[in-house]
């Protein structure tokens, strides 16, 4: 076997000898995309403020970006294989950094949500270019896999890279460097990359599923306009189910025309297996509850505890640490307990976390509630990202590896973008309920008391989710030990 493989490699192609420079630029494109989704956490509080955004509205912030990029993807990653890696990530580098002007001189929050909007577009072109560059620039077999940890690496510190970067530009400079900080990073990166990428193109028919990227975007933020119009009017109004219908009828049509396309953005026979569906129902699920559950807790930590938000961002580490660690030591234990115990049992851990966030109270700080709860929720979603791809990619033909891959971390990005709008409903359903049952001037220790309250409600509704995500792994997953092992 050795024989054959070393063969193999000397009859192929020569190594490129700037690759692992190759693979810097990659990272550090790859990192800025990934940051970005963590880094606006912290700065959201001062940019709400600043640009005087109501509490119904904040979350597009977060939504807007997470909408675009993940309705997106699926339509990045056809662009990327058929028009030429290089050139699409110098386009993604380019418009990122227009973007991130755009975003960071926002006057109003219209513009501001505009420009993470047109963020997310970019980064869906950026992402997929990335992970293409990397699979056609290591030809090697164990230098691939060297290069795509080093890749999953960056992916899993990239959000406490974020938290810990927000803290520090907000603290010292401005909530605005948060989107700035990506210009001049974006410009250099593509400057790097001319002369050090090679460029590839894919062979075949370049079709474009453009209606169903059309459809599945325009659905999602019709979805969530109607969350967020029942967070300002209430539930009981028109516009609000208008919405919600016409969102659920976009999504509906989208099936319909993935089912009849040629060239479909999603085929549906990579949804229809019933592993795979269970597996992204769940990565859906859970997207939509962490995402939540990081707004409120950057809300909780800078508002009610007072912390700057470099302490906030700190006090966010065991978060992404626990879930780096379980990531690392979850790995070997896949081929050992099989992908579906392991996904079951983190989400179990992530369950419970989430649950001790609900005993917080007013009188409560840092260590009782929120620390341990951080590191429950880590630990469990890092084991979660490492059994999740063993069952979405088990058993698929080698034709659909590619948009399976890319649906992981799209419903990861769609579930951000409606856990978000719909907890933030809720949280203001539960803060109006609260202030309405006092009469007269509400002071302030009565309004932070309310804002707990409906942070009460939305670690509820978080906990809810995961909990849903566990019945769909419980009911749809089976056990498949042997292929996810060898997948």
């Amino acid at each position: 076997m050795t024989t054959e493989t070393h063969t193999v490699i000397r009859g192929g192609p020569a190594l490129d000898p700037r690759r692992w420079l190759a693979l810097t630029v990659i990272s550090v494109a790859t990192l800025m995309v990934v940051l970005d989704a963590s880094i606006i956490n912290i700065a959201l509080p001062h940019a709400q403020a600043d640009l005087d955004i109501s509490d119904a509205n904040r979350q597009w912030a977060i939504t807007a970006y997470a909408l675009t990029f993940g309705g997106l993807l699926l339509l990045g990653g056809r662009i990327v294989d058929f028009v030429g890696r290089k050139r699409v990530f110098l386009i993604g580098l380019i418009g990122f950094a227009v973007a991130s002007m755009v975003a960071g001189v926002a006057p109003n929050g219209a513009m501001l949500f505009a420009g993470r909007a047109l963020q997310g577009a970019f980064a869906a072109m950026l992402a997929p270019a990335a992970l293409s560059l990397i699979a056609v620039t290591f030809t090697d077999t164990c230098e691939r896999a060297k290069a795509f940890g080093v890749y999953g690496a960056l992916q899993g510190a990239g959000g406490a890279v974020g938290l810990i970067a927000g803290g520090v530009l907000t603290e010292y400079t401005t909530w605005r460097w948060c989107l700035f900080v990506n210009t001049p990073i974006a410009l250099a990166v593509a400057l790097a990359a001319l002369p050090t990428l090679k460029e590839t193109k894919a062979e075949g028919t370049r079709r474009y599923d453009i209606p169903g990227a059309l459809l599945v975007t325009t659905g999602l933020v019709a979805v969530v306009w109607g969350f967020t119009h029942a967070a300002e009017s209430g539930w009981n109004t028109a516009a609000t189910w208008l919405l919600l219908a016409a969102g659920a009828v976009l999504m509906a049509t989208f099936v319909l025309i993935e089912r009849r396309a040629a060239h479909p953005l999603l085929p549906l026979r990579v949804i229809a297996d019933r592993d795979r569906g269970g597996a992204f129902l769940a990565s859906l699920l859970i997207g939509a509850g962490m995402f939540g559950l990081m707004l409120f807790l950057t809300y909780y930590l800078q508002i009610n505890l007072g912390y700057q938000p470099l302490r906030a961002g700190l006090a966010f580490l065991p978060f992404s640490a626990g879930i780096i660690a379980a990531a690392t030591l979850g790995a070997p234990l896949v081929p050992k307990l099989g992908p579906k115990t392991l996904m079951t049992a983190s989400i179990a851990v992530a369950l419970a976390g989430t649950l001790w966030l609900t005993l917080l109270k007013p009188g409560h700080g840092y260590l009782p509630v929120v620390l341990p709860a951080m590191i429950l929720a880590g630990l469990g979603l890092g084991v979660f990202f490492v059994a999740l791809p063993n069952i979405a990619l088990a058993g698929i033909s080698p034709s659909d590896t590619g948009v399976a891959s890319a649906m992981i971390s799209t419903t990861l990005q769609v579930g951000g973008a409606i856990g978000p709008a719909l907890l933030n409903t809720l949280y203001l359903s539960a803060l109006t309920g609260f202030l309405a049952g006092h009469t007269g001037a509400v002071s302030q220790a009565v309004r932070l008391d309310g804002y707990v309250q409906g942070y009460r409600v939305a670690f509820l509704a978080s906990a809810a989710l995961f909990a849903l995500a566990l019945t769909a792994t419980g009911l749809l997953v089976k056990s498949r030990r042997a292929s996810a092992a060898t997948a």
